[in-house]
């Protein structure tokens, strides 16, 4: 595995990845409701906080963008990536290699895995070309590990979860995106299975700044390393609050009430 707190990713051994890899996968949709938000440049600026630790996109916004924020943005290269518009079982065209990842700039790479998908062992074999030409160099890996398919009834049950984490480490991912299982406890117990593997949570839909700040807290508090972040930054009409107060949260360990506090 590569060594976390010197990585790219990290910031005092601490995760904040601002995903922004939606417009692919889910399209137009997640741009509805604030004009704006469908433009890349606003979320490459908004990724210059001193809290993000790295963008992730896909090479289109990467090739399109990043020439102009390299010296202020740390790029996360989304490897694979599948349109909604797809309605087979969960599965995830690769689009990028390592090599062109590095090539536009990447530091870390990308990748997602459906464990579960009738896809499963198609995509973990993808997964494997990806993990070992990004050992080659030295880039480290981000497994999106979301357990997914005809036969999963809960794709955020505390059990679901663990093993999502448990995959993660066993395929040799550097860091597991994983869903929130619902409680401290049950992150607790994601982070114990995922071994040396990093563990940070999955944003998911936009909620209220408390209620998003609390699941992001309990993270933090079960020993998770922070989080990666789409929806609930840059559909919000100031990024800048919302990453001033998980900043406060991620890396001073602060309550929610003393973050909510320093981002009024």
């Amino acid at each position: 595995m590569q060594p976390f707190d010197d990585s790219p990713l990290a910031r005092d051994g601490k995760v904040l990845i601002l995903a922004y890899d939606h417009g692919l996968e889910h399209g137009p949709v997640d741009f509805e409701g604030l004009d704006g938000s469908e433009d890349p440049a606003r979320t490459f600026e908004a990724a210059t906080h001193s809290a993000v630790t790295s963008l992730a996109v896909q090479k289109g916004p990467a090739e399109a963008y990043y020439p102009s924020y390299e010296d202020d943005v740390d790029l996360l290269l989304k490897l694979n990536g599948t349109s909604n518009l797809w309605m087979g079982e969960p599965d995830s065209a690769v689009n990028c290699t390592v090599d062109y990842a590095q090539e536009i700039g990447a530091s870390s790479v990308g990748f997602t895995v459906y464990g579960g998908s009738n896809n499963e062992i198609e995509m973990v074999e993808e997964f494997r070309d990806a993990q070992e030409a990004a050992r080659h160099r030295d880039l480290p890996v981000v497994m999106w590990s979301y357990p997914r398919g005809q036969g999963l009834k809960n794709d955020t049950a505390p059990d679901t979860i663990a093993y999502a984490a448990r995959q993660a480490h066993e395929l040799g991912a550097d860091v597991a995106k994983v869903k929130y299982p619902g409680s401290q406890e049950a992150m607790e117990h994601a982070v114990s299975m995922a071994g040396k593997t990093k563990v940070v949570m999955s944003g998911g839909s936009k909620t209220t700044d408390r209620e998003f700040l609390s699941s992001v807290k309990s993270v933090i508090d079960a020993g998770g390393v922070g989080l990666a972040v789409g929806r609930n930054v840059w559909q919000r009409e100031d990024p800048t609050h919302i990453l001033d107060a998980l900043e406060a949260v991620i890396f001073d360990e602060t309550s929610v009430d003393e973050a909510l506090d320093r981002a009024a």
